[in-house]
């Protein structure tokens, strides 16, 4: 009786040692987990906050390297939450194998019924970090342009010139044109009569461009001077020059509207035609002459 309370007291005791023991391993395990969790959080945050240090003046990239921050820290969460609750469940003896199985055909239904989310996130993680988009850019996604009001990982908020905005998923983002980014060209092209001389003309636009680019108003957003392409094409009435301004990004209209606007009045003061469509009738000799006796038969009838 004696031996076997001495062999119930021993298992016993060794199973709350071996229960200790895996608790003692969870908290660790736990502990661990909340150390990594913070020093990743900490070493993101410093080097976001070193990054924003050094762009001062460009709140669009530090709001960028914010975003970018967030699903990183998010990233590192979510990968030592799955890799912390695998060895907990190890440490209390649930068979981890069966559990990933599981999950991997449920993410397998879910990755199917979400494809289109899932493409929308890896789509606007690459949009961010290749810095292709940035707030205040005009660009141009597929159908839809307009002015870049907002960038997060799963759309594009884009206001185009009427006021309307678009929502534009990142997963349907094939092409970005970005018409705002370094530099930009203001193309003209100048239609006058096929009558006018065409370097005459070309003088002229060369005038009204320097004048343009020395006032004072409009010198800082023109990078350089007028290039003059020269003869795009003529037809019948026009012959079309075409010419452009490098500006600053997003000041390329408002320098071709005030450029065309002035040379409209250089030309008006030049005498310099523009173009308008030409009408030839030529009128058959012999209708003419028979209309003339119609008209002098019926006269002849009224008396």
């Amino acid at each position: 009786m004696n031996q076997n309370l001495i062999d119930v007291a021993a298992g016993w005791w060794q199973g709350l040692g071996s229960v200790a023991t895996s608790g003692l391993r969870i908290v660790l395990i736990l502990a661990m987990a909340w150390v990594v969790v913070g020093v990743a959080g900490r070493a993101i945050r410093l080097l976001r906050d070193r990054i924003a240090g050094q762009l001062d003046d460009d709140r669009e990239a530090i709001k960028r390297a914010q975003t970018l921050s967030r699903v990183f820290r998010y990233l590192v969460v979510v990968v030592v939450s799955l890799i912390t609750g695998m060895l907990v469940l190890g440490e209390l003896g649930v068979s981890v194998a069966p559990i990933l199985g599981a999950a991997g055909v449920v993410g397998l239904a879910v990755g199917f019924g979400a494809q289109s989310l899932v493409k929308d996130y890896f789509t606007g993680f690459f949009l961010l970090l290749e810095n292709q988009i940035r707030q205040g850019d005009v660009v141009q996604l597929g159908s839809h342009s307009g002015v870049v009001e907002e960038v997060t990982l799963r759309y594009v908020q884009l206001r185009d010139y009427d006021g309307n905005v678009h929502y534009v998923p990142n997963g349907e983002i094939t092409t970005v044109v970005n018409m705002t980014r370094g530099f930009s060209q203001a193309v003209c092209d100048i239609a006058v009569s096929v009558h006018e001389d065409v370097d005459a003309v070309v003088r002229v636009i060369r005038e009204v461009a320097a004048e343009l680019r020395a006032d004072e108003a409009f010198s800082a957003r023109i990078l350089a001077d007028l290039e003059v392409a020269g003869v795009e094409r003529w037809d019948n009435a026009s012959v079309v020059i075409r010419c452009r301004f490098r500006t600053l990004p997003i000041e390329q209209w408002g320098v071709k509207r005030e450029f065309l606007r002035r040379l409209k009045g250089a030309f008006v003061a030049r005498g310099i035609r523009l173009p308008y469509p030409n009408l030839t009738v030529h009128a058959d000799a012999e209708a003419a002459n028979a209309a003339s006796l119609r008209e002098a038969a019926a006269a002849a009838a009224t008396r």
